[in-house]
């Protein structure tokens, strides 16, 4: 039986907050974030495994970053929310219990508001949270540490978008091994 830390793929889903365009010219490091986020959403999706976005007001904030969009199926179904946490929407909360997910790999924008309330939810409600540090970003640096550093105290597991698809797959006899290297090359 594997450490408690380390993702079960049949109970894990990817969970993507709030990427979206307005944030491009707020937040320096958001192509680089965009592409990571992407890597992921891709790996997961060509793992076979759930993926889950959120936009916050895209009325206003617009879509979800053309890095993400150009990897998803044209009838991709996005969760729309106003409060800041995720778990505010309903129907966000109700797809991962159906989907069986008790380990949610997160990331997104910011990482001090949107991201960080939704992990902490996410932990109230009994999920593992294990958070993509190389695709969250905060408009201040200060701001994106201090949450990372604040969610670990509180029990988000830190990783990175290669070590959790290597994760998922535990194998290099993994059906899709292959596939996912060439996404990672």
């Amino acid at each position: 039986m594997p450490h408690q830390n380390i993702l079960n793929s049949e109970k894990t889903a990817l969970v993507v907050v709030d990427l979206q365009e307005a944030f491009r010219h707020p937040i320096n490091e958001f192509a680089e974030i965009a592409a990571r986020a992407s890597l992921a959403v891709r790996g997961f999706l060509t793992l076979d495994l759930p993926v889950v976005i959120t936009e916050q007001y895209p009325k206003g904030l617009g879509r979800t970053a053309e890095e993400i969009m150009l990897s998803l199926p044209d009838d991709f179904e996005f969760f729309e929310k106003t409060s800041f946490s995720s778990c505010g929407a309903a129907t966000f909360v109700e797809r991962l219990d159906a989907l069986g997910t008790e380990h949610v790999v997160l990331c997104g924008l910011e990482t001090h508001i949107c991201v960080n309330q939704t992990a902490h939810d996410l932990l109230d409600r009994g999920f593992s949270v294990h958070l993509l540090i190389d695709a969250v970003a905060s408009r201040f640096t200060v701001d994106k540490q201090t949450a990372i550093d604040k969610m670990k105290l509180s029990g988000v597991v830190p990783a990175t978008v290669e070590m959790t698809l290597f994760e998922v797959m535990r194998d290099s006899k993994h059906r899709k091994f292959k596939e996912i290297q060439e996404l990672i090359k």
